[in-house]
């Protein structure tokens, strides 16, 4: 019997919210340190760079793991209308649902985007008012 795929348990999702969220604040860090302590930004910028790595790498895994799930069981088909959905198809639905809403990228995405003005606004002020 195949077994069917299944959420990571949190500790993994929050360790990988947390590797993501590290390495946003690192990047963005780069040009407030580049201006302030230079030394500290080729460190930042490595803690960045592989704080990433491990994040999307994580991320592909966790969509290809989707991708394969939906492809390899016909399920678009089979929602369509064009077939009838076994229990089977119903477990890997549920699957496919519990793994997007406990999914976190979405606070990543939102951290990004705000920490992405943030920096501007800093870069900005420490370039201009310096």
């Amino acid at each position: 019997m195949k077994r069917h795929p299944h959420t990571v348990p949190p500790f993994i999702i929050y360790l990988f919210l947390v590797i993501g969220l590290i390495s946003a604040v690192a990047f963005r860090m780069l040009t407030i340190l580049n201006s302030t302590h230079p030394a500290l930004v080729r460190p930042v910028w490595y803690l960045g760079v592989i704080g990433y790595i491990l994040f999307f790498a994580y991320r592909y895994y966790i969509s290809e793991k989707r991708k394969k799930t939906i492809l390899d069981n016909n399920l678009i088909k089979k929602i369509s209308g064009e077939a009838c959905l076994s229990e089977n198809d119903r477990e890997l639905l549920h699957y496919l649902m519990s793994s997007i809403v406990k999914s976190k990228e979405n606070v990543n995405y939102l951290f990004i985007f705000v920490l992405s003005l943030i920096a501007i606004a800093l870069d900005f002020f420490i370039s201009h008012y310096r």
